[in-house]
């Protein structure tokens, strides 16, 4: 198959010739997979081809591992200075800054996101967190401990070795650099696996990877199904580690397959129900503006999404009318169209998926107060939907969809909303809504996740850790937190007197 493919834009957003690699990138050099094994991308807006572009198996995940192996040990890991490293962090960051159009053109025309956010968000996200973690690399020390008169110890923080991430669709880019970038700031050498839906970006970025002057090896992408490809990173005997985010069900498989294989160190980042919480004294024009950000952000193809939304009685009613008539508003379409801001799902699979949990709130006797239905005659659209009348155990209550689907309840009492706000067996995020700062210090102390947002919702900072309680993740990505995920800790210990 031809090594590139040139995609015309000619969009009211952006318009220009954008070329990305079909073929994956193993060892510096763009190469056929083993078994020849392609897939054509699908536009989610039209159901029409974008491009077919190789997919990679076992095979090829072994062959990555193996370049990431040598160069690991030959020409980076503990062989390359932290100011080297940062440098080269750095110069990726000005290189995908200069390219953020057509990455963003990439991005919303595989996923499905509307090119302002890709734009606007994503890109500016991916840009801070390489400078973040190239600000980072020659900072990964550890300590000097003086433990007795006559010895001395100290810890080194070095770097495990070699890296899978796996990455999910909602966020292909950002997603990746989360991983990534610390990786790399702490001496690892990556293995990354996009989704076999939206690895458009990540076979861009890798032109740029290479662009930079990253050694070869140290950064390798092999596109694939998760069955395959996905399992094979975890099986792999030379992979050191695996960094993943994506559902708790594949969350589980790396598990096993790390702890079968060769006992690789994981951290995951997985499925959320994300309540919030708007109390009666809060902010309510502000509570709804959040809370439909909150919710269809991104066609709710988010982790963090907060889908199930608790308002205290007093507020009830006139919240759900606004909530109501703002989600009416929300444009859906074109993710090229300047108006837009809820586009497509990402497949039919997913699309369908979330239908069928439309059709279980209706079953289950919760109210279909909007929505509900396909949106437009082509493409995987799905109008922004709205229950009430919800119980705690339903299915849209209690499963994670994955879509623009919100379940709105009433609460009495601080306790109540505390108790149903955690009868879930995920612990992602939450928000909190209240001029009481008593209470808002007292509900997100309580509430069991790994984020609690106070007065606003879905705004991740670099400088704050991501990740999960109970069945939503283990470790964390960003922060300084990061940082502990791509490190092992070694004593040494020094005698500066002992004698036997």
């Amino acid at each position: 198959m031809a090594s590139t493919c040139t995609y015309q834009f000619d969009t009211e957003v952006y318009k220009g010739a954008v070329t990305f690699p079909t073929q994956l990138f193993i060892n510096g050099e763009f190469v056929d997979p083993v078994n020849k094994g392609t897939i054509d991308l699908i536009n989610p807006a039209t159901c029409k081809a974008i491009a077919r572009v190789s997919v990679g198996d076992r095979e090829d995940i072994e062959l990555a591992a193996q370049a990431a192996r040598v160069a690991f040990k030959e020409h980076w890991g503990l062989k390359v200075s932290g100011d080297a490293r940062s440098k080269l962090l750095h110069k990726l960051a000005d290189l995908v800054d200069a390219n953020a159009d057509q990455i963003a053109a990439l991005e919303a025309l595989n996923v499905g996101k509307t090119f302002y956010s890709a734009k606007s968000m994503d890109l500016p996200t991916v840009v801070s967190i390489l400078r973040y973690y190239a600000g980072w690399a020659d900072k990964i020390q550890g300590k000097s401990i003086q433990t007795t008169p006559d010895r001395v110890g100290f810890t080194r923080h070095e770097p495990i070795g070699v890296v899978g991430a796996i990455v999910p669709w909602n966020f292909p880019l950002a997603t990746l650099f989360m991983k990534l970038a610390p990786a790399l700031a702490c001496g690892n050498t990556i293995v990354a696996k996009p989704s076999e839906f939206t690895p458009l970006s990540a076979l861009f970025l890798s032109t740029l990877i290479r662009e930079a002057g990253f050694p070869p090896g140290v950064v390798n992408i092999v596109p694939g199904y998760g069955d395959t490809a996905g399992q094979a990173v975890g099986e792999s005997m030379i992979i050191d580690k695996v960094a993943f985010t994506g559902s708790t069900l594949t969350g589980r498989k790396i598990m096993e397959a790390a702890a079968r294989s060769n006992l690789k160190k994981i951290s995951l980042e997985l499925g959320g129900k994300s309540p919030s919480i708007i109390f009666d004294d809060a902010d309510v024009d502000q509570a709804v503006k959040w809370a439909i950000n909150g919710i269809f952000m991104n066609q709710g193809e988010i982790c963090v999404a907060g889908s199930r939304i608790y308002v205290q009685a007093g507020i009830y009613d006139d919240f759900l009318q606004k909530f109501t008539e703002s989600a009416q508003c929300l444009s859906v379409g074109d993710p090229f169209s300047p108006g837009t801001f809820q586009g497509p799902q990402i497949s039919e699979r997913q699309f369908e998926r979330v239908m069928d949990y439309i059709k279980f709130g209706q079953a289950e006797g919760a109210t279909l107060r909007l929505g509900g239905k396909r949106h437009g005659a082509e493409g995987y659209f799905i109008q922004p939907t709205v229950f009430t009348d919800c119980t705690p155990n339903m299915k849209i209550v209690q499963e994670e969809i994955f879509g623009p689907v919100a379940a709105i309840m009433k609460f009495s009492a601080e306790e109540e909303v505390i108790e149903q706000a955690n009868n879930t067996t995920y612990g992602l995020a939450c928000s909190v809504f209240t001029k009481d700062i008593d209470r808002a210090m007292r509900v997100a102390s309580s509430i069991e996740a790994g984020t609690a947002w106070v007065n606003f919702s879905n705004w991740p900072e670099l400088g704050l850790p991501v990740g999960g309680f109970k069945q939503s993740g283990i470790g964390r990505d960003l922060s300084e937190y990061a940082l502990e995920n791509y490190t092992n800790v070694k004593a040494v210990h020094i005698n500066i007197g002992i004698k036997i």
